[in-house]
């Protein structure tokens, strides 16, 4: 049988020399190595999403490979494709480093330099692990198989500006369409979506914190379902212990969502943290909400600079939303653009507090009259961001699209009770 062996290896050199090991394997069709691990992921998930069988049977991970660190690469493969077999490849061959692979997914490991018989091995003990979960997944297992969902997150240029609103609308609107949606809290200290609502919680985000491997089982047990049909995993009770929920738990946790449900909305509140950083580096869309005046739109460019200093996300990979938009205002939505370097949503929603007032004091936003403006506004963006299905979406999506729907989608304070169109 054909072994289909995907190097991921960053290095040129090292890139060589696997491939040329590899290229001496039996049986083996080694595909051309990618080179970081956005690459991997990316070209895993083309391959999912034409079919399981498309997926190669062996992924190998070098030490080296990034941005994404490796041992958290590996975890993320083996959430969201759990049909390959990983092996990584490192010069680091102590029982401690070896654990922890096998804790985050591998299946092996490949001490460099590489030897013939060594890898052959490795490759081989991998390939036979990963056709037995094919064929248990084809017996009809209920192990996620495709290339995951689609996790948007939804940041505050600063306190009040309606992010919390957006994200619940946006998450609202998909689960409306048919899609399976998460609705996540990652304002870690004053998160509201239990609030917004009507929600009385036990457990939260921070009870996944200290897992090392996030099954089905354990996320359900930490997801609270709503009326509505939301999944949602909830901000801490109490916020100092959101200071549990490190950067590398938050990859975790979105991994894990992503591998569960069609559309993943999270609300990251204003204030940064390495939870939320990650979160809106692993997105695929990040819209950053801010209002018309001069204090918001100079948060939001500060908040996309500093994304873009530390590596985050680039300008023109994020999407600027405008809440409470008047066109009487001076600041209108080509100069926010041209300010923040960011792509504008094509909708904006309109200033008008009043229609909101009474579902946010009842804390049943989910209840928002569907002749809201405001509510209207919202489901349109969720249109535009391409999380509504399109035999669903002729509501939130017709007639009200300003923009290029090409520039949108690919690839985070909240609004509180002053938040939304007011």
């Amino acid at each position: 049988m054909t072994t289909r062996i995907l190097p991921a290896v960053g290095d040129a050199d090292a890139a060589r020399s696997v491939t040329t090991l590899l290229s001496q394997l039996p049986e083996a069709e080694p595909a051309a190595p990618v080179g970081d691990s956005t690459q991997l992921i990316d070209t895993l998930a083309r391959l999912a999403g034409e079919s399981i069988e498309e997926l190669p049977e062996v992924v190998l991970v070098h030490e080296r490979i990034g941005p994404v660190p490796a041992l958290e690469l590996i975890r993320e493969v083996s959430l969201r494709f759990p049909a390959v077999g990983v092996v990584l490849i490192t010069a680091d061959a102590s029982p401690g480093l070896f654990a922890a692979a096998m804790d985050a997914g591998a299946r092996g490991l490949a001490t460099l330099p590489l030897s013939y018989e060594e890898l052959a091995n490795r490759v081989q003990a991998a390939a036979q692990w990963s056709t037995g979960v094919r064929r248990h997944l084809g017996a009809g297992s209920d192990v996620f198989t495709g290339p995951g969902g689609t996790v948007v997150t939804v940041t505050g240029a600063k306190g009040g500006v309606g992010a919390t609103l957006t994200a619940v609308q946006l998450a609202l609107a998909a689960q409306a369409s048919g899609y399976a949606a998460a609705l996540v809290d990652l304002d870690l200290q004053t998160g509201d979506i239990a609030a917004y609502l009507d929600v009385q919680f036990r457990r939260s985000v921070v009870d996944l914190a200290a897992i090392t491997d996030i099954s089905p089982r354990v996320l359900s047990d930490a997801v609270f379902s709503h009326d509505t049909g939301l999944a949602l995993l909830l901000a801490p009770g109490e916020g100092e212990r959101g200071e549990e929920v490190s950067d590398r738990s938050a990859r975790q946790i979105v991994s894990a969502l992503r591998s569960r449900y069609e559309i993943v909305v999270i609300d990251c509140g204003s204030q940064m943290n390495g939870a939320n950083a990650a979160a809106i580096e692993m997105a695929d869309t990040a819209v950053l909400v801010t209002t018309p005046d001069v204090v918001a739109v100079r948060g939001a460019k500060r908040i996309v600079r500093m994304w873009d200093r530390l590596q985050i996300r680039k300008a023109e990979e994020t999407v600027t939303l405008v809440n409470r938009f008047n066109r009487s205002t001076e600041i209108q939505p080509p100069l926010i653009q041209r300010i923040t370097g960011t792509r504008m949503a094509g909708t904006a929603v309109p200033a008008n507090f009043k229609e909101l007032q009474g579902a946010v004091d009842a804390g049943r936003m989910h209840e928002l009259d569907p002749r809201s403006t405001v509510k209207q506004a919202l489901w349109a963006l969720a249109g535009e961001l391409g999380l509504v299905k399109p035999s669903q979406g002729a509501e939130a999506r017709g007639g009200i699209l300003r923009g290029d729907r090409g520039s949108i989608g690919g690839r985070r304070r909240k609004g509180g009770t002053s938040g939304g169109g007011g």
